[in-house]
């Protein structure tokens, strides 16, 4: 018999700062009996690593709660990867949808997941299934396959039986759509004033077909949909939206499971504890607190107050927690086959082929001592990304690769900083920009446009998302890379050398 605070422990995930068991993790399982944990790039270090600290989390909580964890991470591919750079990390879900090969998606979920059970890892929170349709999501973009329902649904099937066959868990997010925002719910509260008609017409479509095909979780999104949810509060508190359009109408059966309730569109308008409490109301079976013990712990002492005060339907709770501990024993754990090397080839193939040539056809640019390049580094473009790499420039990979002249600008260069970049390429022959959300930074699309005046011959690749080429003029020639990556930069530096053309083909309109 499960005591108040054991079954609250059930419902609650949570994150933590160190790369093993430390005191904070050991007090959240032992203490407060919480039985799931979310990992972060900086929980990981390596594969051996991190297998031991899988091993050690689960003995932890088998040991003080008598059933195994949920252990969750965010491994989508492209820009939102946690593993470490001797695990395998796959293109993101454009990338993977550029190559018009489906064939691809299944492929690289069947790997993903495998590696990720092969490393204790059961319980990935992916694929991202919402439409792209806003070209100024500043979240999305890129972890979208396309910017039409149809288009999504299409690669997301194969990436759910990829997922199946690996036997690991995953989860469509984010329901019932981030595709048509402006704004990030990492850092506000955005809202999408559609009714139900036209979202099933268009971001309902991907989660209905992954339904119809038994995605084990989907997981909640954290904006206001007032057509829908006269109560001002985000899907992720709603009941409507949760139990009576996700349950009842859509008739999904399995695992709901929050975004995470430290996200500002949670923390700062309503209090992740009150959200928590919300959720789970809500009908949300899993809830996210990823990121500070001392929340999880208030949420845990709130809600196992509250339970034994009888604030909660007892059925409902009583149900989930059946549901939740009937997921967990049907996982299997045997040890499949995984060759990382042979996966990271792949991997690579299918990246070469997501590259994509955009708007009018033309020949590479030779690459030569007189071409210089120029970028910005990667920043944090939304708060689900990684910490960035310093280390990692475009600019500079390329101009040691072909030893040539780089230049490494800000994300928005400022007028002084443009005319300064103008003036040092001025006696160069041919100019290769690489973009990173350029089409939200105007810095960027206004040097191109400055150095296009004095130099007809550039090339610009968009490191993100493609958006950034959508205005440029036409005898540019526009590459879409996808992801800001070493990987990419690899699969360019091929590309240019040996003047291929690329061969993906663009998944969305612009």
């Amino acid at each position: 018999m499960m005591t108040a605070r054991e079954k609250i422990g059930q419902r609650l995930v949570v994150g933590f700062g160190s790369t093993e068991v430390d005191d904070t993790l050991r007090s959240l399982i032992c203490d407060y009996k919480i039985s799931n944990i979310i990992l972060f790039k900086h929980n990981i270090v390596s594969a051996t690593q991190l297998k031991k600290l899988c091993e050690d989390i689960q003995k932890l909580v088998i040991e003080n709660t008598g059933h195994r964890a949920f252990i969750t991470i965010d491994q989508e591919g492209g820009m939102v990867t946690r593993l470490s750079d001797d695990c395998l990390n796959i293109p993101g879900a454009m990338a993977i949808s550029a190559t018009q090969n489906e064939d691809y998606a299944y492929k690289c979920a069947l790997l993903t997941g495998r590696q990720l059970l092969k490393l204790g890892v059961n319980f990935n929170l992916a694929p991202c299934v919402d439409v792209n349709s806003n070209i100024n999501n500043p979240v999305i973009g890129v972890r979208s396959y396309a910017d039409t329902g149809e288009g999504v649904a299409k690669f997301a099937r194969e990436t759910l039986k990829g997922y199946k066959d690996s036997h690991i868990l995953c989860s469509a997010k984010h329901f019932p759509g981030h595709g048509d925002t402006g704004v990030d719910s990492h850092l506000g509260l955005p809202q999408v004033d559609k009714t139900f008609d036209e979202l099933m017409k268009c971001e309902i479509i991907p989660f209905k077909a992954l339904i119809d095909s038994g995605i084990p979780a989907v997981m909640t999104t954290h904006i206001l949909f007032p057509q829908i949810e006269k109560n001002n509060v985000p899907a992720t508190m709603s009941r409507t939206i949760i139990t009576d359009i996700l349950k009842n109408k859509l008739g999904f059966k399995g695992l709901v499971i929050s975004d995470c309730m430290e996200m500002n569109a949670i923390k700062k308008f309503y209090g992740t504890v009150n959200g928590v409490e919300s959720a789970i109301k809500a009908g949300v079976d899993l809830v996210f607190i990823s990121h500070s013990a001392e929340l999880a712990k208030e949420a845990s002492d709130l809600l196992t107050e509250k339970l034994k005060n009888g604030e909660f339907d007892i059925t409902e709770m009583d149900n989930s927690i059946s549901k939740i501990l009937s997921v967990k024993d049907s996982l299997k754990y045997e040890d499949m086959d995984f060759d990382i090397n042979l996966s990271k080839e792949y991997s690579k193939k299918v990246l070469k082929d997501s590259i994509t040539q955009v708007g009018e056809k033309a020949e590479m640019p030779m690459i030569t001592n007189k071409t210089v390049f120029i970028s910005c580094n990667q920043f944090r473009a939304t708060l689900v990304s990684n910490e960035e790499n310093e280390e990692l420039n475009f600019a500079k990979y390329m101009g040691k690769k072909f030893d040539t002249k780089f230049v490494v600008i800000s994300p928005n260069p400022t007028v002084e900083e443009r005319e300064k970049v103008i003036q040092s390429v001025v006696n160069f022959d041919n100019i290769v920009m690489g973009t990173y959300n350029a089409h939200l930074n105007g810095g960027q699309l206004d040097l191109i446009d400055r150095l296009y005046k004095i130099n007809r011959n550039i090339m610009v690749i968009a490191l993100r998302n493609p958006y950034d080429l959508k205005d440029l003029p036409k005898d540019i020639v526009k590459i879409a890379a996808y992801e800001y990556t070493e990987n990419s930069f690899e699969v360019l530096y091929e590309i240019l050398k040996n003047r291929e053309t690329p061969r993906g083909l663009l998944p969305i309109k612009m």
